[in-house]
């Protein structure tokens, strides 16, 4: 009898093959021509059972691939220009399309991630392309590859990976673009360079300050593992299986989320501010670099990354010496700038310290042992701790000012269930302020969830969306050709 892992490649592959067959239809419009090559290509969201926002101080994160996934067809056509269309989702955004022409391709693939950026930031209704056109600028800049410049491209965009839910929408997108793009010319990217590309687009062309878990766990993740992940810059550093007794649920508290949200950003740069002035307390040398705001720091102790600092180091060496909140002029005025090159400190603006600085840290000590935790006997013990350990990080996000009323509310009534139903413990997602919340369960649980889903509906008038299951990640799955 296959196990889950064949099942969820199976389906993967099956979905895709469906999709396919939905582009032959007659009523699915003339986007693609006929017997030119079409190249279809699927990536999931992800849950972000632990580590999310300490990602980008270089923390260990635990990511599980979830059952929702973005497919994406593409096709060459004769004349240069980019046509992009993107289906209706479930609940969420209508049907959206977007015609580039061939000098102005030209201009957003030569111009550089800049100009690319802006000129995809004029006009909100049509922001939502930049996921398609950073995908393709990048591959563009950093591969040589001029899909939309010589030639034509149509891209073709059907989503079940439901918008602002934090469960990482845009990575698979970005996943699922590149797989389709690269796979068209017959070319192949590992996947850890596919994310690594695809955080790049988001980076400096969508303008989105994330790091690379998101990415990561829909390009490699597998069915029914939690992707290990160590963010320095980005080292799979295996695979969890999910013992057969335990699930992971999600249920999104209907309040959006957004990574290039102020708050996220605000989050972040605190971090590094942290950093450079840890980094200056401990006598490392800084020397300012090219880019305005942006450090170089000689680390040999901690190799450039907050989260190796251990919990009791950073309290005893150095918590008392971060300030609680810190303006932008100040801290420029005294350290220059930090070594993140994505965000740039404010100088008009006030950044807490102490606490985004203090997450990242106590995160990487969460996940480590959660991990331990879970590649052992995880008997009743070990899920209590478990459980334990995602209140912690959902508590540790609340007081860096990115939880939210409904994600607190969710939290709470998983608390309150506890054992007794099943349930062990529950944190709040990727970037915060909103978004999907997490849930630690015996594989029985599932009625406990969605009996908690309903009373969360009732209680706020919000239509939580609930995530169970999971599927492969993008790079276990071959794309497939068909012409029409």
């Amino acid at each position: 009898m296959p196990d889950l892992r064949e099942q969820t490649v199976a389906v993967a592959e099956s979905e895709v093959a469906e999709f396919l067959d939905r582009l032959r239809q007659p009523g699915e419009g003339p986007l693609f021509e006929a017997g030119s090559p079409v190249v279809a290509a699927r990536a999931p969201g992800r849950l972000d059972v632990m580590g999310g926002i300490a990602d980008y101080s270089g923390s260990l994160v635990l990511q599980w691939p979830i059952r929702e996934a973005t497919l994406v067809a593409a096709q060459e056509s004769g004349r240069p220009g980019l046509t992009i269309v993107s289906r209706p989702s479930d609940g969420g955004h209508p049907a959206r399309r977007l015609e580039i022409d061939g000098p102005t391709t030209r201009l957003l693939l030569d111009g550089g991630y800049e100009a690319a950026r802006r000129w995809l930031a004029r006009d909100p209704e049509t922001h939502w392309a930049s996921y398609v056109v950073g995908v393709l600028a990048v591959l563009h800049r950093e591969r040589g590859l001029t899909l939309g410049v010589d030639r034509g491209l149509k891209v073709l965009v059907e989503s079940k990976v439901p918008e602002g839910k934090g469960v990482s929408s845009s990575a698979a997108l970005e996943v699922a673009v590149m797989q389709a793009a690269t796979g068209l010319l017959d070319q192949t990217i590992e996947g850890t360079e596919v994310a690594r590309l695809c955080q790049m687009a988001e980076n400096f062309v969508v303008g989105a300050p994330c790091g690379i878990m998101d990415q990561m766990a829909s390009a490699v993740g597998r069915a029914g593992s939690l992707l290990a992940l160590l963010c320095q810059p980005a080292e799979v550093k295996g695979y969890v299986d999910l013992p057969p007794a335990i699930g992971f649920w999600g249920i999104d508290s209907g309040i959006r989320h957004a990574v290039t949200g102020s708050d996220y950003t605000s989050v972040r740069t605190g971090a590094f501010m942290g950093y450079r002035m840890i980094a200056e307390a401990a006598g490392l040398k800084a020397s300012p670099t090219a880019e305005p705001g942006v450090v170089a720091i000689e680390d040999p102790r901690w190799s450039g990354f907050v989260a190796n600092l251990t919990p009791g180091e950073f309290d005893r060496e150095f918590a008392a010496g971060l300030p609680a909140t810190l303006s932008g002029a100040e801290f420029l005025g005294r350290f220059g700038g930090t070594t993140d090159r994505v965000t740039r400190v404010d100088p008009s603006r006030t950044y807490a310290v102490l606490k985004p600085t203090a997450h990242p840290i106590g995160e990487h000590a969460r996940v480590r042992r959660f991990a331990e935790l879970l590649s052992g006997r995880c008997d009743e013990a070990a899920l209590r701790e478990m459980g334990e350990l995602m209140f912690g990080s959902h508590a540790s996000y609340s007081s860096c000012g990115l939880g939210s009323d409904g994600t607190d509310l969710l939290v709470e009534m998983v608390r309150e269930a506890g054992p007794a139903a099943g349930l062990y413990g529950a944190k709040i997602t990727g970037g915060g302020s909103g978004g999907t919340v997490a849930i630690l369960g015996r594989d029985s649980a599932g009625p406990a969830v969605a009996e908690i889903s309903r009373r969360y509906a009732e209680e706020t008038g919000r239509t939580p969306y609930l995530f169970e299951g999971t599927s492969p990640g993008a790079c276990h799955f071959g794309v497939r050709r068909s012409g029409r």
